[in-house]
């Protein structure tokens, strides 16, 4: 898998992310063939060498043969569209999880019921062929790990259909809630929603450029002409095996939940993306027992891990502290026993095996099966591991 960084010193947009991937080496025929399963009419893609105060970069665009009209949609009419195309299932999901991070943005701005909200913006084709296409385009380039710099958003007004807006519009806002941004006084929007919506739901971790070895670099044209290089610049290559992980620790101390509930909100922790959860018995003030519940997590997933937090306990806040974090390798591998097929993690550095350990839920399994202590099962898969 590559890694890519997406250096956003002029912003970024849909069409922006699809054209360096097309800088990048992603074949047009290729995105085009793979575009036709949407089953979508009455469009065409190009992609065109153009310079940038400088700077050589491919443009994208999707031109509709009837551009002036945009049939309204909602929702549930672009899931239809995705769920009936001939896509991948997993670029259907990650399509669609992207549409909904707009549709939830543009929910609560307007103060309407998603399914009540009814916008031209994300039903236009070239909206869809933006976000299919950088989806399929990221698949393609066999782009696994995505890092992002900070985010330039541009200043001032923008016209909108209700009028004047300030930059950032609202729903760009909105979709850029804990996603570190900025400007350098530029008056124009240089983050559009799709392109908003893309990278936060794609993105592992915002911030500097990770130690990598660059092996290609792709630019991306804007439509606007700036007082800079309007381009998105992305870098293509293998991530440093010594790189460290920035994450964060959310911990809360708590002193008067009911005890049988912590195992099951550290199982939904780690369901919905906590890197690691546990639980530390710690003593409060006036000697009262309680306990230290932490999480890790990615940079990304924070909101969604406070808010297990909050539903599932009683505490009243929590506190974030960023980590930096360093890691091994690591794979798993099935192998062969007398009592069956188990999994096994393999940790490496540079390449040296450290560890390999039995997957505990397959020792677990076979020690129920095979009606065996599990301590027999683990020292089986142990030894051949």
């Amino acid at each position: 898998m590559k890694t890519a960084y997406f250096d956003c010193f002029s912003g970024i947009s849909g069409d922006m992310i699809t054209g360096a991937l097309i800088d990048l080496g992603l074949d047009i025929s290729f995105l085009r063939k793979e575009l036709e399963k949407l089953n979508l009419k009455g469009y065409t893609i190009e992609s065109t060498k153009t310079i940038k105060s400088g700077i050589s970069a491919t443009k994208f665009d999707v031109i509709e043969k009837h551009a002036h009209h945009h049939e309204e949609s909602n929702l549930k009419k672009i899931n239809k569209i995705i769920e009936n195309s001939k896509l991948e299932n997993e670029a259907k999901s990650t399509i669609k999880k992207i549409f909904m991070k707009i549709a939830a943005a543009e929910s609560k701005i307007h103060n309407k019921p998603i399914g009540k909200i009814h916008f031209h913006e994300i039903g236009a084709i070239d909206t869809m062929i933006d976000v299919a296409g950088a989806v399929i385009g990221l698949k393609k380039l066999n782009i696994g790990k995505i890092y992002c710099s900070k985010l330039n958003v541009g200043t001032g007004f923008v016209e909108f259909s209700h009028g004047k807006w300030p930059v950032p519009a609202p729903a760009t806002s909105e979709i850029l809630k804990n996603v570190p941004v900025y400007h350098n006084n530029t008056e124009a929007e240089l983050v559009t929603p799709t392109g908003a919506a893309i990278i936060s739901c794609l993105c592992d971790n915002f911030g500097g450029m990770p130690s990598m070895k660059i092996e290609k670099i792709g630019y991306g044209a804007g439509a606007k002409e700036l007082g800079h290089p309007n381009v998105l610049r992305v870098f293509l290559g293998e991530l440093d095996k010594n790189q460290n992980d920035n994450i964060n620790i959310i911990e809360t101390n708590i002193d008067n939940m009911n005890p049988e509930i912590y195992p099951y909100v550290v199982d939904r922790l780690m369901d919905n993306g906590a890197l690691d959860a546990y639980l530390t018995n710690i003593t409060m003030k006036k000697g009262r027992p309680a306990v230290k519940l932490s999480a890790l997590c990615e940079i990304k997933d924070t909101d969604r891990i406070c808010g297990i937090i909050f539903d599932e306990t009683t505490t009243l806040g929590v506190r974030i502290h960023a980590a930096t974090r360093k890691k091994l390798d690591r794979e798993i591998k099935t192998i062969k026993t007398k009592y069956g097929n188990a999994r096994i993690k393999i940790s490496k550095s540079n390449g040296e095996v450290k560890n390999a350990m039995p997957e505990y839920e397959d020792c677990a399994r076979i020690a129920k099966s095979k009606k065996i202590p599990l301590k027999e099962a683990y020292r089986e898969v142990k030894k051949l591991a």
